[in-house]
């Protein structure tokens, strides 16, 4: 039986086109701003201000569509206070899969030479950040973005492609929108493109992973908004606590993708359906 709701997510090409607009402007500002020889107070304020726009946006054009559609803003009101199909087991996978995942990728890397130091909690992140704690950083911005994703955007797509194709297009959005991250100075993105193409590439094909493993917890969930909030903030902090080495984070997108191509295989009728 559809659910007659996904229908009113009939603005896909509106949210997205402004979702991923916006902040490549503001971003691209902040990437051309952040590699000046001369970085001052105010240049470094107005840096964190428009990469906070930036990552903002998509939330904005979400609340101006569920602002302008009584049934979608009760349809979200309920997603929020809703508790039917929030399983234990669901929860339980939200929190611990990602860390999990990070610890025996690294414990598969010391057969391979690695060290045992990656497993050091340094408690600061590979990346840098201006103005702004890049814990701060690594916490508000799943939270920001899953108030757009998984309010409007995934749906948005839902309604009109099955399952699978939904994760692989906004996948491939999502890793388009990251884009000028990369070239702001010393950003978690730029480090990963100056590690190398092979750990570029990993990052990439690693949201494609990410984004089919919270969209099942998403919709296994009834659509429940928080678990991809807690998918994705113990995602950040799990890949970031640690000293991994880039080389295991390879891993752990292997071994990401056996868990995905499981639950792809268990979950057939979820993800390959048109219908939803």
């Amino acid at each position: 039986m559809k659910n007659q709701i996904i229908k009113k997510y009939n603005r896909p090409v509106f949210f997205f086109g402004l979702s991923l607009l916006i902040p490549w402007v503001l971003w691209f500002s902040v990437a051309y701003l952040s590699n000046l020889l001369e970085q001052s107070s105010s240049l470094i304020f107005i840096q964190a201000l428009l990469a906070i726009l930036g990552l903002l946006a998509p939330t904005f054009v979400a609340a101006y569509l569920f602002l302008s559609d009584k049934e979608l803003l009760s349809d979200l009101k309920k997603r929020f206070i809703r508790h039917k199909g929030f399983s234990p087991i669901y929860i339980l996978l939200a929190f611990t899969l990602i860390f999990v995942s990070i610890i025996v990728a690294q414990l598969i890397s010391l057969l391979f030479g690695h060290s045992i130091d990656q497993f050091y909690i340094s408690g600061s992140p590979s990346f840098t950040s201006a103005l702004l704690s890049p814990w701060f950083i690594l916490l508000f911005a799943p939270v920001v973005e899953e108030l757009a994703w998984h309010t409007y955007g995934t749906d948005a797509l839902r309604q009109r492609f099955n399952l699978f194709t939904t994760c692989m297009i906004f996948s491939l959005y999502w890793a388009f929108w990251h884009l000028p991250l990369s070239f702001i100075d010393g950003y978690y993105h730029s480090n990963v493109v100056e590690e190398g193409f092979l750990y570029s590439l990993n990052y990439v094909f690693s949201l494609f992973i990410f984004v089919i493993l919270m969209n099942w917890l998403y919709y296994k969930t009834n659509r429940n908004i928080f678990i991809t909030i807690i998918f994705h903030c113990s995602a950040n902090v799990s890949n970031e606590i640690f000293a991994t080495h880039p080389d295991s984070k390879v891993i752990q997108t292997v071994l990401l993708l056996i868990v995905t191509i499981v639950v792809l295989i268990k979950e057939k009728e979820m993800f390959f359906r048109k219908e939803f």
